[in-house]
């Protein structure tokens, strides 16, 4: 995977897209890519589209969720994967 990708661009929704835009872009690429769609495509083609249907459901579920899109819009995709997003470790 690599580091620092656009969730934004991957959704194509703009910075400041709202709860029912992500949703809807969401929706509409999750149908577009998702596996079944591609089941009767060769396998580099099954394997891109499941690939990119993986990269639209990442990408929904961090800007669908208030906390871990605060962090992601501060410190980047690097943010994330270093536990910025305050989970607490065991004791």
């Amino acid at each position: 995977m690599t580091a620092g990708r656009d969730f934004y661009k991957i959704l194509g929704v703009p910075r400041d897209a709202d709860e029912d835009a992500l949703k809807k872009s969401y929706k509409k690429q999750a149908v577009k890519y998702h596996p079944d769609k591609h089941a009767n495509k060769s396998e580099k083609e099954r394997a891109a589209a499941e690939e990119r249907f993986k990269e639209v459901a990442e990408a929904f579920e961090v800007l669908s969720d208030k906390d871990k899109r605060a962090v992601y819009d501060r410190y980047g995709e690097d943010g994330l994967k270093a536990g910025g997003g305050g989970c607490g470790g065991g004791g």
